[in-house]
């Protein structure tokens, strides 16, 4: 019977991950709308303000594991994950939502080679061709006429920060309660969008449909995403967990165009795929190398 139930769950698993994925494509577009009603930071404060305490409140117990070791790097971390909502969204507001999925699917090219950067692990040239094909499909979907785009340039800061946090974790999650972590990076978001909501003051979401994305985000695609991409992780490797989840780049972009009402140039199209093959190819090539080991 418990084998049964471990092969349900396995069987199972995929799909809730890739639910997880469609509800980040889909916060893409339905943010974008949301955004031009009210301003990112505060937007973002009562996004991850809520957040948080939809996570406490389904474990609360996880306050008792708050040690001063986890806390401090738990909120260095989310001072990097903090920054990268920060400026994806003000660069959504700036661009559209498929362009602004595909540029954020540069972390996971970029996190190899801040590795590289920072931890000193080696770069082979199968990463650094991906990172170049990534490149070339940013140029594609960021360079209009003769200038770049300030919105692509911002969501492309944020995947900066975004494969920061990544490395962060990668040095600091191990023996450490992930719950606990993504609460405390949880609340240093809010921070951040508070400190930054404040020349221009709070207010909070002008009107029901705001208020339906900020509940929409907070609570399916931050808290209980986070919950089931736990949960699937215990189920199926991280490398078929990474995979399925860059399915949100795609998902950012089918939506974008079906209900978005948004229309991708030939050339935005053809970078959007360099970059989502490069993201693949990174993938796979650590299933590679995982299983080779």
């Amino acid at each position: 019977m418990t084998n049964e139930r471990h092969l349900l769950r396995m069987k199972f698993a995929p799909w809730a991950l890739l639910s997880v994925a469609m509800a980040w494509g889909w916060a893409f577009v339905i943010m974008k709308d949301a955004i031009q009603r009210q301003s990112v930071n505060n937007f973002l404060f009562t996004r991850f303000t809520v957040a948080a305490v939809v996570m406490i409140l389904i474990r609360p117990k996880v306050l008792r594991l708050l040690t001063r070791d986890l806390v401090m790097r738990a909120a260095t971390a989310g001072i990097f994950l903090g920054f990268g909502y920060i400026f994806q969204t003000l660069g959504l507001a700036r661009t559209g939502a498929a362009i602004t999925g595909f540029v954020t699917g540069l972390y996971v090219v970029l996190t190899p080679l801040f590795a590289w950067l920072i931890l000193k692990e080696r770069v082979n040239r199968f990463t650094w061709l991906c990172i170049a094909m990534a490149t070339i499909g940013l140029g594609l979907l960021s360079i209009q006429g003769f200038s770049v785009g300030f919105g692509e340039f911002l969501v492309f800061i944020s995947a900066v920060f975004y494969g920061l946090h990544i490395i962060a974790l990668s040095q600091w999650s191990s023996g450490r309660d992930a719950y606990a972590m993504t609460v405390v990076q949880l609340m240093m978001c809010a921070v951040l969008a508070g400190l930054a909501s404040i020349p221009q003051g709070y207010s909070p979401p002008p009107d029901a449909g705001v208020w339906g994305v900020v509940l929409f985000t907070a609570v399916f695609a931050t808290a209980i995403a986070f919950i089931i991409q736990t949960w699937a992780q215990a189920h199926m490797s991280s490398t078929k967990v990474a995979v399925i989840l860059t399915m949100e780049v795609l998902f950012a972009a089918i939506f974008a165009v079906i209900f978005g009402g948004e229309r991708l140039t030939i050339q935005h199209t053809i970078g959007g795929v360099l970059i989502l093959t490069s993201m693949y190819l990174i993938v796979m090539k650590d299933v590679e190398s995982r299983n080779g080991n």
